[in-house]
């Protein structure tokens, strides 16, 4: 039979030749003299005349083992290039949306990397990410989804601006080369991305759709101006959210200790879409701990506001009425409105606090007496909030303060004067800017109190149960029943749930109060004081006020001829012809704004136009995103499980509720045919996801890297500093004292000297190794602890399968297996072992890929299936093929080119042939492993067919009967004892009382 196939072979390979075909090369290992490599050759060629294909062991240096890793990834990084071509010119995805087939609609599959920014080097969370996204691409393009998978660039903000300055280049030339590089680099740890749907933000073909978006935002009434207490970056001269303020008031990026300034600034109304956003994080396949986060976030509280009017207010025209006045809410000094989510404890309030910059806290409101005092301690409160806990003050919270000298009347017992006090711990921006004490329901309240010497009232609230009187300074926070005290009034006796509606209903009923829904979430702030981001696309005219560019005037470009220094607010604001231009409406003199545009606005739709990225008329086609969108699996860290996640839920709503995209904009496309719609709307989410943009999140966690510390200084020791040895990281030693360093993992920084190159880790171990390595060491959701040192084992690993498909060429399959399986029921036990342990594997990593994203557990179900092929017997046994073949296959998405180097040594070896494996001759792709589906479990074969059963002499193990059929009865089971070598000695000489057993487990002799 062999000699059969080999002559086949060889005759095969000769008709290549003589018809001109290129034969395929012998490949020698690396770094061997050309003496040696000639030789080599000679040798190969004497030895394999007969069958003269090469093998895997063709790249393994035979002096050192070492496998020609660079020399594998460059050649199939061409062949997919090539392949790449073969696709666009002979099957090209559809240009429109119009041109698609139904079965192209319904098998597209949205998977999508949060897009980095070009920093010019992946680090090894790049690495962690891309390596992931990538697997998980392979796997469903093999399950014959039709895949995108783009990649673009996060390109603006403030690190291009400040390497810019540092360096004396312009930032798109910088941003331009560190795309360049980080492409490279990507391509080097095999990724398969989509190129040709690349996008930049900070391309004028990119941003002229975010200023369009901008834009819609206005035309809607979704964004405004408004004078604000911001927080000032005094560093990077710029205004920050406060997300991105940390929690010790420094700035995210610059870590300088941040201000509050008053500028007058643009925001986007996500406060309008709150509801929504918060609803329907019930319908997304989120982790749980990001849905939390958002959540929280969005703070959605239900309670009530309530109106206490000041006493003595006749400075205010507005008196009461609610209806103008100077808090920025609507409503008049006069009136200080608070929310409280506990109602039922309105009438225990001892006093009202107010934020520093309550429009009460001014000469006009405030008594002459009070005035001078309370300003200077509102001064003192705004720059503690500012710099306090940046600096290491040590006033504790929630006590600082000072009495106004003013009175308010209680919205239901005007004979109730409350005094009004500033409190640091109102903040600035915040609700009303006014909040009731109750110090004797809340311990903020009650620290309040203590260190201000504010009057306390008594609980107004208590348990059900009580049954004698509370202690003087007692603070209980719980819902209970409201006291029958004089001052519950009517409401004494009833449950805090009744009191709550009770109240809230008698204060609607006196104009007073009103329930209400309170929202943690702020509106967006839009306007940074930078250059390198979107311009804001607005003219202000003296006369007309703010007017939007005109659409056919977009994109309002950066200037080129800008000098950049870090300082001094925006640049934009120093470029006279640039900076100055005519009106839209009126022609008059009028200047552009000179802020840009937060960088999350870019990364808050980019997702939208990957759906259509060369589409010069609109931002996408309305049909073309909504059948592509939503993502089906979104990735990335979950550092961004706040910010960007919800800011890109905001736009994507906000897009879909005015039929930029979704069911109703398809239903108005009249460019597509009826076929067409039919098809998007069949298989679009529907209703449910109302524009939610991301199906299904993945989140990663952060890569630690080892690191020695100085067990007295405690400061990071450099690589060259700490020797290691054979003994490990645990038995490292400093090279200047001879001490055991402090061992650790950490995040990776510079600082810490743990960084992990990825590049020099791909040139030393392989990119296959690489991320081999980067799957197995933990579940994506868990931090990684990079261990260079075990990457080793990787590729030991992978040399151990280029054995296995070595040895397998020399005994091929003498049948496939669809006609083996024909004669199952006659196969060796073996044979139905190797396929009961292939099918186990193919379940255990397609659930891995698909639904847990356990890859680690699919590279372990891999290696263990590998080390059971190692010692099977029967190797020319179509079980054996199907088995090798099913583990190349599976291993492709995770180790791309050593898995196709595997599947084409298969295939020109003609063991494909012979297992019955189809491949296109005429197609390029198909002769790649990517060309394969991804193999399906025949649940029949999860069976086991044989086991183990233990035998028992009274109760006692004495013996094993192994590889027993399933389902043998009884009296076969015992005549199979009496057989076995060790039986003599426990059921020969002694008889038999009885026999338990235990089917496919057990039989348990009971002997005299």
């Amino acid at each position: 039979m062999l000699s059969a196939y080999r002559f086949l072979r060889q005759q095969s390979r000769a008709a290549a030749l003589s018809a001109g075909q290129t034969a395929t090369p012998l490949r020698i290992a690396h770094n061997v003299p050309a003496e040696r490599s000639n030789a080599a050759i000679r040798k190969l060629c004497t030895c394999r005349a007969l069958l003269a294909e090469a093998k895997f062991g063709d790249w393994i240096d035979g002096r050192t083992g070492k496998l020609n890793t660079s020399g594998i990834e460059a050649k199939w990084r061409k062949r997919w290039a090539e392949i790449k071509a073969d696709e666009r010119k002979h099957s090209p995805a559809p240009k429109a949306i119009k041109d698609a087939t139904s079965d192209e609609i319904k098998r597209m599959f949205y998977i999508l990397v949060m897009f980095p920014y070009p920093s010019g080097m992946l680090h090894m969370g790049h690495v962690r990410v891309y390596t992931i996204s990538d697997a998980l691409t392979r796997f469903h393009r093999m399950r014959g989804k039709r895949v995108v998978s783009p990649m673009g660039w996060d390109a603006f903000g403030l690190p291009a601006e400040n390497a810019a300055i540092e360096r004396g280049i312009a930032p798109s030339d910088w941003t331009v080369s560190n795309i360049a590089v980080m492409k490279d680099q990507l391509a080097r740890i095999l990724t398969d991305f989509d190129w040709d749907r690349e996008v930049s933000t900070c391309d004028p073909e990119y941003y002229k759709w975010t200023q369009h978006l901008f834009l819609q935002l206005y035309k809607h009434g979704m964004v405004y101006r408004k004078e604000a207490l911001v927080n000032w970056d005094p560093i990077d001269q710029t205004v920050l959210a406060n997300e991105q303020v940390d929690k010790n008031g420094r700035s995210w990026r610059s870590g300088a200790a941040v201000e509050h300034r008053k500028l007058v600034q643009w925001f986007a109304k996500i406060t309008a879409y709150a509801d929504d956003l918060l609803r329907d994080l019930d319908v997304l396949d989120w982790p749980d701990h990001v849905k939390t986060m958002q959540a929280n976030w969005i703070g959605r509280s239900e309670g009530a506001e309530f109106d206490f009017i000041l006493d003595d207010s006749g400075k205010s025209s507005g008196k009461s009425s609610g209806k103008n006045g100077g808090d920025g809410q609507g409503r008049s000094p006069s009136t200080v409105t608070v929310f409280t989510s506990r109602p039922d404890t309105l009438f225990g309030v001892s006093y009202l606090a107010v934020s520093a910059d309550h429009p009460l806290v001014s000469r006009e409101w405030l008594p002459a007496t009070h005035a001078t005092e309370v300003l200077h301690c509102a001064r003192e409160i705004v720059a503690r909030q500012t710099k306090g806990s940046a600096d290491g003050d040590p006033v504790q919270p929630y006590k600082v303060g000072i009495f106004t000298g003013l009175y308010a009347q209680h919205p239901l017992a005007p004979a109730c004067r409350v005094p009004v006090y500033v409190a640091d711990y109102v903040l600035p921006g915040y609700g009303t800017g006014a909040v009731m004490g109750v110090p004797a329901h809340d311990v903020r309240d009650s620290e309040f109190c203590k260190h201000n010497d504010v009057p306390v009232r008594d609980l107004v609230v208590e348990l059900a149960s009580q049954s004698k009187e509370p202690a003087a300074d007692a603070v209980f926070t719980d819902l209970g029943v409201l006291r029958k005290v004089p001052e519950n009034g009517a409401f004494g006796g009833l449950s805090s749930a009744e009191a709550m509606k009770a109240i809230v209903r008698a204060a609607e009923d006196k104009g007073s109060g009103r329930p209400v829904v309170n929202y943690r979430l702020r509106d967006w702030l839009l306007s940074r004081q930078r250059y390198w981001g979107a311009p804001v696309p607005v003219i202000h005219c003296s006369s007309c006020g703010a007017v939007p560019v005109p659409e056919d005037q977009l994109p309002v470009e950066l200037p080129h001829n800008v000098q950049l220094s870090g300082r001094g607010g925006s640049p934009l604001s120093r470029v006279a012809e640039w900076l100055n231009c005519k009106c839209p409406q009126c022609k008059g003199p009028a200047k552009r704004d000179t802020d840009t545009l937060d960088t999350f606005v870019d990364s808050s739709w980019y997702f939208l136009r990957f759906t259509d990225p060369h589409n010069s008329a609109s931002p996408f086609d309305a049909s073309m995103a909504t059948a592509t969108m939503p993502v089906d699996l979104y990735i990335g860290g979950v550092e961004h499980a706040i910010l960007h996640l919800l800011y890109s839920r905001f736009i994507s709503k906000f897009l879909h509720k005015t039929q930029k995209f979704g069911a109703a904009a398809v239903q108005n496309d009249k460019d597509i045919s009826d076929a067409v719609r039919a098809a998007i709307l069949k298989n679009h989410p529907g209703k449910d996801y109302n524009g939610e943009p991301f199906k299904q999140l993945l989140t990663q966690g952060m890569v630690h890297g080892l690191t020695y510390k100085d067990p007295g200084s405690g400061r990071f020791l450099r690589p060259d500093e700490v020797e290691v040895g054979k003994g490990g990281p645990s038995a490292a030693r400093i090279v200047a004292t001879g001490e055991t360093p402090v061992v650790a993992y950490e995040k990776m920084s510079k600082s810490k000297h743990n960084g992990v190159d990825p590049t020099e880790t791909v040139d030393k171990y392989g990119a296959d190794a690489t991320r081999l390595h980067m799957l197995y060491l933990a579940p994506p959701r868990d931090v990684l602890e990079w261990d260079t040192q075990s990457i080793v084992g990787m590729q030991r690993w992978i040399n151990r399968l280029g054995r296995l498909v070595d040895g397998a060429l020399r005994v091929p399959p003498t049948q496939t297996i669809t006609e083996s399986l024909a004669t199952r029921a006659e196969w060796s036990r073996e044979a139905k072992e190797t396929y009961r342990q292939t099918n186990i594997t193919i379940q255990r990593v397609t659930e891995a890929m698909a639904k847990t994203f356990a890859f680690n557990t699919a590279v372990a179900a891999l290696i263990e299936l590998s080390n059971y092929l190692v010692a099977v017997k029967g190797c020319s046994h179509p079980t054996y093929a199907h088995a090798l073949t099913c583990l190349t296959k599976m291993l492709s998405p995770l180790a791309p080119s050593i898995s196709e180097e595997l599947w084409d040594v298969c295939r020109t070896n003609g063991y494909l042939d012979a297992a019955g494996v189809a491949t296109q001759k005429n197609s390029a792709a198909s002769t790649s492993v990517f060309g394969q589906r991804w193999p399906d479990v025949d649940e029949s074969a999860l069976i086991k067919q044989t086991t183990t059963v233990v035998v028992q002499i009274n109760g006692k193990v004495r013996l094993k009967i192994d590889e027993v059929d399933v389902g043998t009865d009884k009296e076969t089971l015992v005549q199979l004892a009496r057989e076995h070598p060790l039986a003599s000695k426990w059921l020969l000489e002694n008889p038999i009382v009885r026999v338990v057993h235990v089917p496919d487990k057990l039989l348990n002799f009971i002997v005299k």
